[in-house]
């Protein structure tokens, strides 16, 4: 394999620099148009401000050879794994672009803006959102805000419509790469949004206005007596639109599910005790946590300091999750919408700009518990086609078999026919120790369920 640089598919369009993977690292290269905006971010001040308050990305400069031509290269913190605002849920979005808000602020206040506002520019970091693209930044001119249309787009769109309508329209961010067209969410939006006067301002009018550009804002020529009160005025309403959205996910099956529709007894307290001893053996930095429902399970592992990403298809319980993790200040576990069964595919030009799901990190360990049956039962998915899967994702694996007779594996059969006559304990294991050795197996108590822990065989 090749060690030079290799462009990253995410950041090629920007004529001032990008991002390079080399030598295991990734790290950006700024070309010489940007040097005085760089060196106005430090000047003024901004980088140092955003930096303590956590909402950029810290880096340092480093001295290399392997760009010629190149301003500055500079090494970000290294992250371990990126999510995309398609997998956030409501009130992750709605800090995203108030994080965003909070930075053009600051930015006005020392005489520089932001070029762009997308929402792929944030991350969440030790459990906060952070703006990643230091290129971010331009010297202002006092002139309309150019990222506004793209702000609408990004998150002030979906944000309504998830709240007055469904949250599960924000994966309309997976089609429209660029923000949610404004004519599109015009249409969806109920008549009553029109009664919010930001909503009827930042949507409805400029939706008008930008009708025929495809939903985006046309650069107008800044009237002579433009001031930079009007681009903080601007800020401030769209922080007000921005607070007034809310979602309050229902008390669903899903949401409540550990909290008695499920198996009762000792059950959860065994099974706690069983997922804390495996993770104690296997001792991962990363773990990711499929079917994590409200995040029961996941915080054990993240409080064994290892990275944890809970990834659960509901949107109401992503949304719990992240609020309880915000709640207790969490710094190692991370909320994440994803259907398993249709996770984020590779997207963009040459589906290089947005990787997939599996293409962003290989976790030490991944936890499935209470899922196979949803996979083989409700999903059709054979067993072979199941270890595969979970052979490819990690070598550690705390897996739980439900069987048949299991009360919710029945509420399955109740609304289908049971053609699954190779689903059993012992198929399970016979297809699973052909690929993993199986460390542990114990039942759970109160319940028929089995928990695994097994390695792969590499």
């Amino acid at each position: 394999m090749s060690d030079g640089p290799k462009v990253s598919g995410a950041s090629f369009r920007d004529p001032n620099g990008c991002i390079v993977q080399y030598r295991g690292e990734f790290l950006r290269v700024i070309q010489p148009s940007y040097a005085a905006h760089y060196q106005c971010l430090f000047e003024s001040g901004l980088y140092q401000e955003l930096v303590n308050q956590g909402l950029l990305i810290a880096h340092e400069e480093i001295k290399t050879e392997a760009f010629p031509g190149a301003f500055k290269v500079i090494r970000p913190r290294q992250l371990s794994f990126v999510s995309y605002p398609y997998e956030w849920c409501f009130s992750q979005l709605k800090a995203a672009a108030l994080a965003t808000l909070a930075i053009q602020r600051a930015a006005l206040a020392r005489g520089m803006i932001l070029q762009d506002a997308s929402a792929f520019n944030i991350q969440f970091i030790d459990g906060k959102p952070m703006l990643i693209d230091t290129l971010s930044f331009e010297r202002l001119r006092l002139q309309p805000w150019p990222a506004y249309g793209q702000f609408c787009r990004h998150f002030l769109a979906p944000l309504a419509l998830m709240s007055l309508r469904d949250p599960r329209l924000g994966q309309l961010a997976r089609v429209h790469l660029d923000g949610i067209p404004l004519d599109l969410a015009r249409k969806l939006l109920p008549w009553r949004s029109r009664l919010k006067l930001s909503l009827l301002i930042h949507l409805y009018w400029h939706a008008a206005s930008s009708q025929g550009s495809g939903g985006k804002t046309a650069k107008n020529r800044a009237p002579a007596n433009y001031r930079l009160s009007s681009l903080q005025g601007l800020v401030a309403f769209l922080e007000s639109a921005v607070q007034k959205l809310d979602w309050q996910p229902p008390k669903t099956s899903w949401a409540t599910y550990y909290g008695g529709t499920v198996t009762g007894g000792k059950y959860v307290e065994h099974k706690k005790l069983l997922v804390a001893q495996f993770l104690q053996a296997a001792q991962p930095r990363s773990v990711w946590d499929l079917g994590a429902n409200t995040g029961v399970f996941s915080r054990l592992a993240s409080a064994t300091k290892a990275d944890t990403f809970a990834f659960d298809g509901d949107p109401d319980c992503v949304e719990i999750n992240y609020l309880e993790t915000r709640r207790t200040g969490e710094s190692r576990l991370l909320p994440l919408l994803m259907d398993l069964t249709n996770p984020s595919p590779a997207l963009g030009w040459a589906h290089e700009e947005r990787m997939s799901w599996m293409q962003r990190q290989s976790p030490d360990l991944v936890m499935a518990l209470g899922l196979v049956h949803h996979l083989a039962i409700a999903n059709n998915l054979p067993l072979d086609r199941i270890e595969q899967f979970f052979t490819r994702l990690s070598a550690w694996l705390i897996i739980e078999f439900v069987p048949k007779n299991d009360e919710n594996a029945q509420k399955l059969l109740t609304v289908r026919e049971d053609i699954f006559p190779a689903y059993t304990r012992e198929d399970f294991e016979k297809q699973f120790g052909a690929s993993h050795t199986i460390l542990r197996a114990e039942p759970v108590q109160d319940s028929p369920r089995t928990l695994y822990l097994m390695r792969r065989r590499d």
